[in-house]
């Protein structure tokens, strides 16, 4: 009887956590085809989640807010493009190339972290990085690329 109620309290905080957490999309094409449909921006964000330190600065202190989070469902697509260099975070090669040309086309510079706003057909509207900023300023920094 334990064990079920244990097992039943393990899936029942995964689900709450996951429905919680940011929706990443990792694919460019499905992001632009989300981006049209709901007449929202894509955030682009280049990162090297295991070793830029500015990177996970970021990720800790905006996209991984509640604030931020519920923010961007209802405002953002959210595209990642990681570029991490630990074997064990190793991504998939076909992903790796993805990112690969992500970056020859928007982020020529190799900047880390480097965000991109993007309106739905895929033309840039704003660049930004790490800056020492709370949730809701990064989300005005965001939005002001597009009006």
């Amino acid at each position: 009887m334990n064990l079920k109620i244990n097992l039943l309290s393990i899936f029942f905080f995964v689900g709450i956590t996951s429905a919680l957490s940011q929706e990443w999309q990792t694919n460019f094409g499905k992001a632009q085809q989300i981006a049209r449909e709901n007449h929202k921006p894509i955030i682009l964000v280049f990162q090297g989640s295991d070793w830029c330190a500015p990177c996970i600065k970021l990720d800790r202190e905006v996209w991984s807010t509640d604030e931020f989070q519920k923010y961007a469902e209802d405002h953002y697509v959210m595209l990642q493009a990681d570029f991490p260099r630990k074997k064990l975070n190793a991504l998939p090669e076909d992903q790796a190339k993805a990112n690969a040309k992500l970056a020859e086309q928007y982020n020529k510079n190799g900047i880390f972290p480097f965000v991109v706003v993007l309106d739905e057909q895929g033309n840039v509207q704003g660049e930004t990085s790490y800056k020492k900023m709370s949730p809701k300023e990064y989300i005005q920094l965001l939005d002001s690329f597009m009006e």
